[in-house]
């Protein structure tokens, strides 16, 4: 099973929400002083993992990770801090928590209660630049993260392939018994053809032959 998967994406995809939801959630509620909706956590969850399992089909790089992580901090930041605003704001709630129900928001419990009154029990002023504060705070967490989930990305790769080659070794070791005790396929070596000889030529042939009567001194000898 490799990264395509369906377990493996999911399991991916789990680690991944899991970890962006409380790093988001946590900073959220540590600089806010509030808690924060269950339901509102549940959804913003849900979403991500949908996202992070639709682009889990195969091993992303650093720059891959930290273009989801970012974002996806930086908009359950501004859904939780919707959800704070309709469940513990006197302020009436905006259009969209309207059309969803302000009931079904804030009926479902609250996250993070222990911290946001520790928090609160301790006399803080409220500093104008904590929005800044906490986009820094996201942004520098969410690239330590993106490196912490690159590194599970390679791990996870190479127990993947350490189980692949796990699984064909039987594979070859049957293959290599079986070409062992194959018996050797016996070859009929034929002897090469004699080379041929060139025909035996006229013998003599530059011999010039003189024919005719003898000559006049062989005569009187």
């Amino acid at each position: 099973m490799g990264f395509s998967g369906a377990g493996t994406r999911a399991v991916r995809a789990a680690v991944f929400t899991a970890l962006c939801v409380t790093l988001s959630a946590g900073a959220h509620v540590l600089f806010t002083g509030k808690p924060l909706p269950l339901p509102v956590v549940a959804a913003v969850s849900a979403a991500i993992f949908v996202i992070a399992f639709l682009l889990a089909a195969r091993e992303r790089r650093f720059g891959h990770i930290a273009a989801l992580l970012l974002p996806a901090q930086l908009a359950a930041d501004a859904v939780f801090t919707t959800g704070q605003a309709a469940c513990y704001s006197s302020a009436p709630p905006t259009l969209p928590v309207r059309l969803i129900g302000v009931d079904l928001i804030c009926a479902g419990g609250d996250l993070g209660t222990p911290l946001a009154r520790l928090l609160s029990g301790s006399e803080t002023a409220v500093d104008p630049a904590a929005p800044w504060l906490l986009l820094g705070a996201h942004l520098c967490v969410g690239l330590v993260a993106a490196g912490w989930l690159r590194g599970g990305e390679r791990a996870l790769a190479r127990v993947l392939r350490a189980a692949a080659a796990a699984g064909f070794r039987p594979l070859r070791l049957v293959a290599a018994v079986r070409t062992v005790g194959r018996r050797p396929e016996t070859t009929v070596v034929r002897p090469a053809p004699a080379p041929r000889r060139p025909a035996p030529g006229p013998l003599l042939s530059h011999s010039v032959l003189r024919r005719g009567p003898p000559s006049a001194v062989v005569l009187a000898a």
